[in-house]
Order: structure tokens, then C-alpha cells, then sequence
């Protein structure tokens, strides 16, 4: 499943009224920690897949969503359930954390 790439126009339709999990990704270029992160959440789309959503958005190109969800430092990683924020992680995460949190969702 591939991971997909949000806006703040479609940010709503596919991660506050998805059904499931949707973990998302927000990032920024020249950020070497989202860098790194970017493999990671890939990963886990193809793990999860039919299971959990994900999805990035740039912070940079979609500023609107990034103010909304109190994004202050790059990369945040969300997960939404049910159109609600259930874990929230800030900085660079290791699979397994990521991993560990999704469980706990599905």
C-alpha cells in the first residue's frame, strides 16, 4: 500500500473521517531527521497495509493542517483514530516504537 501524500485539502477526507487507523507523517525538506524517518514510515505502510493508512504532508507546503495539529518540530509523527489523536511522537522514532503504537490501534 502506498503511502499517501496529504494537503490540506484532502487532510480531513482521508485522516479525520478515514475508518481505521492513519498514521501520518509531518515532515519538512532539509529536515535530516525526517530523512531518515521517510524509510521507515514507507516500511510500515507496506507492513500495515489494509490495516492502518499512512500518509505524509509536507509542513512546509500545507502550513494550515501543521498549525491545526500544533505541529512545532519536524518530524511529528500522528496517529489518528476515529478522527482523534492517540499518540503523538516527536523527533526521529525507531520502527519498533512506531510499530508498538500502531498495534496498540488495530
Amino acid at each position: 500500500m502506498p503511502v499517501h501524500t496529504l494537503t490540506d485539502v484532502d487532510f480531513d477526507a482521508t485522516v479525520i473521517n478515514a475508518s481505521g487507523p492513519v498514521l501520518v507523517d509531518f515532515w519538512g525538506n532539509g529536515c535530516a531527521p525526517c530523512s531518515r524517518l521517510a524509510p521507515i514510515v514507507d516500511a510500515l505502510a507496506g507492513d500495515y497495509a489494509g490495516k492502518v493508512t499512512v500518509g505524509k504532508l509536507n509542513v512546509h507546503d500545507h502550513p494550515n493542517t501543521a498549525i491545526r495539529f500544533q505541529i512545532h518540530s519536524i518530524p511529528t509523527v500522528l496517529l489518528f483514530k476515529d478522527g482523534q489523536v492517540v499518540e503523538s511522537m516527536v523527533g526521529w522514532v525507531p520502527k519498533e516504537s512506531l510499530a508498538e503504537a500502531i498495534d496498540r490501534q488495530i
